[in-house]
């Protein structure tokens, strides 16, 4: 595989890059990058080989700075000839503006991809995608992976629980809170959330399926973003007498305080994958993208 296959380390996520790279037994191709005063992105791609390059590039913040990089390194190997051009994008942005819900309103999800084939990539490996449909919007094969079975085993050996119960912060998220249950063999609930559409304020019905009293919480997201919900969440469990709670998600962003409102709120630490590089990126995606990788490389 190493005269074959290029790992291209992105400048949003070198490290994730290079353990990717290791597990395949391949080559890691550095990338330069530099940002000029104005915000400007100017990228220096490494020797690549010509059979098969997988570039591997988050889009978290700043994601419209990430995801131009990506189109970059991409449209680098379309100009090099290189037969498949592969991108690992564990984070994707733009994933919750797949649909129009007012008029006028750009569907963005629908651009993004339009403008990753145009530049050249042949398939695509996402992770956990807020929302599945986004990927219709794509001609060319994507795989959305999931994290939950690396985060419930990290779970399971990492943290000490008292009779444990797995929450989704809403109904949207039960089926992901469901299977990181059934991982673990515990019970799950999903909280009911409602947002007043002229205030915009959250509120979570503290009416719940099942008795908390005592129990330490798994909050289960895919993304944990401004904090809010999460925040909310633990309130609402905390004022039903649960135990410890923990937040476990795949994409960690944290925007502005978010840390600090989490924790305010009641909630132990924050645990989630290495898609997004920060202090709680505790779970390493690398094993579960290569296996991924492995495959695709020789079945195509």
């Amino acid at each position: 595989m190493k005269e074959e296959v290029s790992v291209i380390a992105g400048p949003s996520s070198f490290d994730l890059a290079a353990r990717i790279a290791r597990k395949l037994d391949t080559h890691l191709v550095p990338v330069d990058a530099r940002i000029f005063e104005d915000g400007e992105s100017k990228l220096r791609v490494g020797k690549t080989e010509k059979k098969c390059c997988i570039i591997v590039q988050s889009t978290y913040p700043p994601t419209d700075r990430h995801l131009l990089q990506a189109l970059m390194m991409i449209k680098k190997c379309a100009d090099s000839k290189v037969e498949k051009i592969y991108a690992v994008i564990p984070y994707m942005a733009y994933a919750r503006q797949d649909k129009a819900f007012l008029d006028g309103e750009v569907v963005s999800m629908a651009l993004v991809a339009r403008l990753l084939e145009t530049a050249g990539l042949a398939r695509l490996l996402t992770v956990d995608i807020h929302s599945p449909f986004a990927l219709s919007y794509f001609t060319i094969d994507v795989e959305n992976i999931s994290s939950i079975p690396v985060l419930a085993s990290y779970t399971a050996n990492n943290i000490c629980l008292d009779r444990p119960i797995v929450v989704s912060p809403d109904s949207g998220g039960k089926e992901r809170a469901a299977e990181f249950a059934r991982i673990l063999n515990v019970d799950m609930i999903a909280l009911r959330k409602f947002r007043d559409r002229d205030t915009g304020r959250l509120s979570i019905d503290e009416r719940l399926d099942t008795n908390v009293e005592g129990r330490d919480v798994i909050l289960v997201d895919d993304m944990i973003s401004s904090g809010g919900s999460i925040a909310e969440a633990c309130k609402a469990l905390k004022n039903c007498k649960s135990g410890k709670v923990y937040a476990i998600c795949a994409h960690a962003l944290l925007i502005g305080n978010a840390m600090s409102t989490i924790k305010a709120a009641g909630v132990e630490d924050i645990i989630a994958t290495n898609s997004v590089p920060n202090k709680s990126a505790k779970v390493d995606l690398s094993a579960i993208i290569s296996a991924n990788l492995n495959r695709l490389i020789h079945t195509y």
